[in-house]
């Protein structure tokens, strides 16, 4: 599944005798799938804030030099995916405002901004053309200007922010992070050792923290601020938590071998194929994943049903984005410049193909074809999660509602659209099952349309019950 793209991810770490801008670029790098129009880190020394950002993948966008002029004890860092405003280095992240007074971080989305400008507005601060996240840092500014401290300021806005946020904060001397009062997107803690004391590092993904051989320490809490300065580490809870992580980060979004809210992203996905194999299992040969996120769904599915598992697509791993523009050759070989098909495992073979989701259909539609181009006679598509009906306002960049293929199909017209021998989804009782966690602590709003945030003047975006729509309620094993 190409079609829905990353959201962003942040990093911070604090530590005296610790060399942040570095382990800020490790950091990021763990977390490049999260983001990849732009990076950026902001590195503070106690007297100043410094800052580099541009456009392209971390390891293009730092040098030895860029790492030794970022020095300090405290830094955030940022890969950006833009969901808001526009794309480009004028909106890559960390936001610096007030002649790099302060400088933040955030991955999430605010689907209304209306309380920011009317607050912003009525103190003068132009806010046209100014993104969600630029509009934060404008708020928590002003509160300083007052003459409040970072914590304090963080606190006062906190109300202002109408949506998903894991945002990291910092001034010259001082590191807040806070996520919004649902957890909507992942966020932790980890330590670090360091002489004569303890070293603190925040990331979007616990993969991160592997990278660099820090300890989990634990979540952050929703509603929470983690503060960290010279007195030390503290935390105040600013609302009380409503826990809403979600579910899509274990469907597609967070790397294999993250935690989320303690449960193995690797092992979520693996039941998913579990799931899988209970609801619906088609005699076949083979169980053939779409690369990469369908690979331990894939290996669930194949064990449980006791059927030979097969990397008969192989990804090229070397695409990234590329601010060059493709010809329209290029265009026209579309997933094929991805995904290759091997015919020496797929001739003649009857095959299950698993992906975790199907958005607007076209490239699933694509890969169907390919398969059945390089010898399978039978094609069974089956999917990790429930229809993707509605479309995301926490984060993720996805298409219009009319867009979205299973708002206005059912399942047989999916199937008979994408060419497959039949089509099956995971339904949503069996992939909250397989999260291992409770129904009520999930964000499932892309399947249900049930939105835990109020998104105020979005909601006219979306229509709650779709006409013609896909649902996996009562769905039956469809084959032709």
């Amino acid at each position: 599944m190409n079609e829905v793209k990353e959201k962003c991810g942040v990093f911070g770490v604090y530590g005296h005798g610790l060399d942040v801008s570095r382990l800020a670029f490790y950091g990021l790098f763990a977390l490049q799938h999260r983001g990849q129009e732009s990076s950026g880190i902001a590195a503070a020394d106690g007297e100043i804030i410094r800052c580099y950002k541009n456009n392209g993948l971390v390891t293009h966008v730092y040098s030895e030099e860029h790492i030794r002029e970022l020095s300090g004890h405290l830094a955030i860092g940022h890969n950006r995916y833009s969901t808001s405003a526009g794309s480009g280095l004028l909106h890559a992240q960390p936001v610096i405002v007030g002649e790099h007074f302060l400088a933040l971080a955030h991955n999430g989305n605010l689907p209304s901004v209306a309380a920011l400008q009317s607050f912003l507005a009525a103190r003068n601060i132009i806010t046209a053309g100014r993104n969600d996240s630029e509009l934060m840092a404008d708020a928590i500014y002003w509160y300083m200007q007052q003459g409040d401290s970072l914590p304090a300021a963080t606190e006062k806005a906190f109300p202002l922010f109408t949506g998903a946020f894991c945002l990291l904060v910092m001034t010259k001397d001082t590191l807040v992070a806070v996520r919004d009062e649902c957890g909507i997107r992942p966020f932790s803690l980890g330590k670090l050792p360091v002489a004569g004391g303890e070293g603190y590092v925040f990331a979007s993904e616990t993969c991160a923290f592997r990278t660099l051989g820090a300890e989990f320490v634990r979540d952050i809490n929703p509603g929470e601020m983690v503060v960290l300065d010279n007195a030390g580490l503290r935390s105040v809870q600013i609302v009380p938590p409503r826990p809403k992580l979600d579910i899509f980060e274990f469907v597609y979004f967070a790397r294999p071998d993250s935690h989320l809210n303690g449960q193995s992203v690797y092992e979520v996905r693996h039941r998913c194929g579990e799931r899988l194999a209970e609801e619906y299992r088609p005699e076949v040969d083979l169980i053939v994943p779409v690369p990469e996120t369908a690979i331990p769904v894939a290996a669930g599915y194949a064990r449980a049903a006791g059927v030979p598992f097969e990397m008969a697509l192989v990804k090229n791993r070397y695409i990234h984005r590329t601010f060059i523009q493709p010809d329209q050759r290029s265009r026209d070989l579309g997933v094929k410049l991805k995904l290759t098909p091997l015919p020496e495992v797929l001739k003649g073979k009857r095959v299950i193909l698993i992906d975790d989701s199907i958005v607007r259909g076209t490239t699933s539609r694509q890969i169907v074809k390919m398969l059945f181009e390089a010898g399978a006679v039978e094609v069974h598509f089956l999917v990790s999660s429930p229809p993707v009906r509605f479309p995301d306002f926490y984060g993720i960049d996805t298409p219009r509602q009319q867009d979205l293929i299973a708002s206005h199909m059912k399942v047989r017209e999916i199937q008979d659209y994408l060419g497959a021998t039949s089509l099956y989804y995971l339904s949503l009782a069996g992939l909250l099952a397989a999260t291992g966690l409770p129904a009520e602590t999930l964000n499932t709003s892309c399947f249900t349309g049930q939105y835990p945030l109020d998104l105020k003047e979005r909601t006219k975006e979306f229509v709650a019950e779709p006409a013609g729509a896909a649902t996996t309620m009562s769905q039956p094993a469809l084959s032709i």
